[in-house]
């Protein structure tokens, strides 16, 4: 398949756009800073929604779905999460266009259809939800109330890019009610396992599961628990987040419930979410200069099938072979095309699937049919061999358990290895430079860590959950510290 290849290593950023408008993933939209999921894209997404919406309605969850636009008036309830997005919010004033009488076909505003409340077009729906909530929960029988939804959301982004960073994007966000403490932070630490399982058994991608200075907490919450995936160029990516809200919304909203004993208590709140952004720390993680490489429990397309032949007869002949071994692949529950069209060459064919990451492919021709034999190329390490028809659906099945466990373990070490522990600020500096997490002592200041982000671009990326405990001085200011943490350069 022609398409202009540029190098991972000579320009990263170039290297991943181009690999996503060419692999058919996404483009540009006619709305400054949003996209189109084209389906073979969309079709990656509808899998992590699967299997995400799989392990929430596993662990009790119900989905539902809230409006997307939020009174102003509500959005302000909470004043830090009204204050964390408000740069960041698209704002509805008028309800209505009409023709402009100056220029005859245009259309204006028109100024008598203002509306009495602004509305905001949702950032996040913690205020729309919040104000729900305080009509479901009375009593400590309405809790937990476990809710998720798949929405859009909107955040004015001046810079974008593709499913990175865009106006607009697709996620899922958990908002939950609970009678203690101790059960929020229990949820949210579970939601944030959730996350981690599925980023690194299904996504191939290993992550540190850890909590956010308060300096990078998401607005509003008391506690920020993330997973921190590591691209190929190593900067850190934020991949999935989960909050405990203590009783902040239930407050802002005067949710309350009546206890066993008869008092009124605020409820105490969660929420969590992931999104499109997962699109691209997948291609991040695991693409290479041909075009991705897609974990098989991911791809749309996990084996294809590609016929070489001369005539219809050699095709016919090869296809009534690949039937029955489409239909057991099939059953296994392994999704298989049989590409046969005769409007392109193979070797266009086998570009084409290398560039969209199809982790196996079989080729098959005459020779192949009286060798009793197929050709098989793995995409992940590009290595071709000649397998026997006979068994040939079982050793697919383990050939792509393989492929999803060496996709891992390459991701894996590549974590490992760009783990730096550092003691001073000079080592720091020098570290930054090679990518990567480092990992250093800092005396938990916000004024010191505005300060090594101001003068390296670094944040600190997550205090991790296992961290040990450990005496030192930090790298900045010199001062006592008890733990390290992770800094890196992100998206």
């Amino acid at each position: 398949m022609a398409f202009q290849k540029i190098k991972r290593e000579d320009d990263y950023s170039k290297w991943y756009n181009n690999l996503v408008v060419n692999a058919d993933l996404a483009e540009h939209s006619a709305v400054r800073g949003c996209m189109v999921i084209k389906p073979y894209g969309y079709a990656i997404w509808e899998k992590m929604q699967q299997q995400l919406d799989k392990r929430f309605k596993e662990t009790g969850h119900s989905n539902a779905y809230f409006p997307l636009f939020v009174p102003k008036s509500l959005f302000e309830a909470e004043e830090k999460n009204a204050e964390g997005f408000a740069k960041e919010c698209a704002v509805v004033t008028h309800y209505r266009l009409k023709s402009d009488p100056n220029n005859p076909g245009k259309l204006i505003v028109d100024p008598d259809a203002k509306l009495e409340e602004e509305l905001i077009v949702r950032p996040t729906s913690e205020a729309i939800i919040w104000s729900t909530y305080k009509n479901w929960i009375q009593s400590y029988r309405d809790l937990p109330l476990l809710i998720n939804q798949w929405a859009n959301v909107v955040r004015w982004e001046m810079r974008t890019r593709l499913f990175l960073r865009t106006a607009e994007f697709l996620w899922q966000e958990g908002h939950t009610a609970h009678s203690t403490r101790q059960e929020a932070i229990e949820e949210a630490e579970r939601m944030l396992d959730v996350y981690a399982e599925f980023a690194e058994t299904f996504l191939a991608i290993p992550v540190i599961r850890g909590v956010k200075t308060p300096n990078e907490r998401f607005a509003g919450a008391d506690e920020t628990y993330t997973i921190e995936g590591m691209m190929q160029d190593g900067k850190a990516l934020q991949m999935g987040t989960s909050h405990f809200l203590g009783q902040n919304f239930a407050k802002a909203f005067e949710v309350k419930f009546a206890t066993k004993e008869g008092t009124q208590e605020y409820v105490w709140a969660t929420s969590w979410g992931v999104s499109t952004r997962l699109m691209g720390a997948l291609i991040m993680a695991h693409s290479d200069d041909e075009g991705l490489v897609l974990p098989p429990t991911i791809a749309p397309i996990q084996v294809v099938i590609i016929p070489i032949y001369k005539g219809l007869e050699e095709l016919e002949t090869i296809s009534q072979k690949v039937k029955p071994l489409q239909e057991a692949l099939k059953k296994l529950g392994i999704s298989v095309k049989y590409d046969d069209r005769d409007t392109q060459r193979s070797g266009w064919k086998f570009a084409e699937y290398e560039l969209k990451g199809v982790p196996v492919r079989i080729a098959i021709g005459p020779r192949d049919l009286q060798n009793n034999t197929v050709e098989i190329a793995r995409r992940d390490t590009k290595e071709k061999m000649n397998v026997s028809m006979d068994g040939l659906t079982e050793t697919i099945q383990s050939l792509l358990e393989d492929i999803q466990n060496t996709i891992y373990s390459k991701a894996k070490a590549y974590q490992q290895n760009n783990i730096h522990v550092v003691n001073t600020w000079a080592e720091f500096e020098a570290t930054l430079e090679k990518g990567g997490f480092v990992s250093a002592h800092w005396d938990g200041t916000p004024e010191t860590e505005e300060k090594i982000k101001d003068e390296t671009k670094a944040t600190i990326r997550c205090i991790p959950l296992d961290n040990n405990l450990e005496e030192g001085v930090c790298i900045l200011s010199g001062k006592a510290s008890k733990q390290r943490v992770l800094f890196a350069r992100a998206y």
